[in-house]
């Protein structure tokens, strides 16, 4: 008779916790379902080439930025072969120097080795302070709602009726021509598309059964929202960062390009490095392609990644 009882009533399972006031049956469990939903999609990712493909990508680069130091032949910035180069001459590939040199006389391989870890670097912080400062001013709208929202709101609104690239080299020239000033740059035109998207999945959320079982046991607002509303509503949050990651690549090549990094022509990072191959176009055309190159398959791996998260997180796409 035991194996016919439903689980509930089988003396030999826990029960599970109860909240003051409630009973097991009540208590919300919209952070369990949440914890069930990132591991099913992990899950459909592993079965997805598209995600494969894309995390392969970004792993090359991960790899070839944290060994940097064994992996590239010469150290950041070194001139080997400065006395190679000529006027109208710029030594191509060879058995020492396999990608080539450039106009001042560094190794082009080793500049790339040591880029992917600068672009990388300004890549992700500048991605993460987006999404902090993003994930701060969506809870203050989303929890508290109201006035907060509404000054929030416009406040975010003013941020995205100004141009992405115009705001980010505004901020990048007020800062100084460094790479800090790229990554507050860069972090800065992100915090209002994180805000929104994160106050948005909020206010989804805010209804939600398990939100109001949680209120009926009594627990606080406060309570609900740290720990079950916010956990269910970053999902979207996350997916959009993976994807503003390659976007953050390009804007950080693109800042340097226009001259705000700052540092000397021979630093290595990708955008420095096709600002110094543009005057080389006629002669020595491949040192625009080899970062160039870089640059676009980071992103398309960030991509890739991004996208076949959020599609192991789509509903209608669970269903099929």
């Amino acid at each position: 008779m035991t194996d016919i009882l439903p689980a509930a009533e089988n003396p030999h399972e826990p029960t599970p916790p109860v909240e003051p006031g409630g009973s097991p049956a009540d208590a919300p469990r919209g952070t369990d379902d949440s914890a069930s939903l990132w591991r099913q999609a992990f899950r459909r990712m592993r079965r997805n080439p598209i995600a494969i493909i894309g995390a392969v990508i970004v792993l090359v680069f991960v790899l070839v930025a944290l060994l940097a130091p064994w992996l590239a032949p010469y150290p950041a910035g070194a001139t080997p072969g400065r006395d190679l180069i000529r006027p109208t001459e710029i030594p191509g590939p060879s058995a020492e120097y396999p990608l080539g040199l450039d106009r001042f006389g560094s190794d082009v391989l080793s500049q790339l080795i040591w880029g992917a870890r600068s672009s990388l670097v300004i890549g992700v912080v500048s991605t993460l302070l987006g999404l902090f400062g993003g994930v701060a001013v969506g809870l203050l709208a989303g929890a508290f709602g109201g006035g907060v929202d509404t000054l929030a709101m416009r406040f975010v609104d003013l941020m995205l009726a100004i141009p992405s690239l115009l705001l980010a080299v505004s901020i990048a020239a007020i800062a100084g021509q460094n790479n800090s000033a790229i990554i507050i740059a860069i972090g800065v035109v992100q915090i209002p598309i994180f805000a929104r998207l994160l106050r948005g999945s909020m206010l989804q959320q805010r209804n939600s059964d398990y939100v109001l079982a949680a209120r009926s046991l009594g627990l606080t607002r406060g309570t609900v929202t740290m720990s079950h509303v916010l956990p269910n509503s970053l999902g979207p949050v996350i997916v959009q960062a993976t994807l503003v990651l390659a976007t953050a690549v390009i804007e950080a090549a693109a800042l340097s390009f226009l001259g705000l990094g700052g540092g000397r022509p021979t630093d290595a990072e990708w955008g420095r490095m096709l600002t110094g191959a543009q005057a080389e176009l006629s002669i020595a055309p491949r040192l625009a392609l080899y970062p160039g190159l870089c640059i676009s398959l980071t992103a398309l791996g960030f991509t890739l990644l991004g996208e076949s998260l959020r599609e192991a997180l789509d509903p209608r796409m669970r269903r099929r």
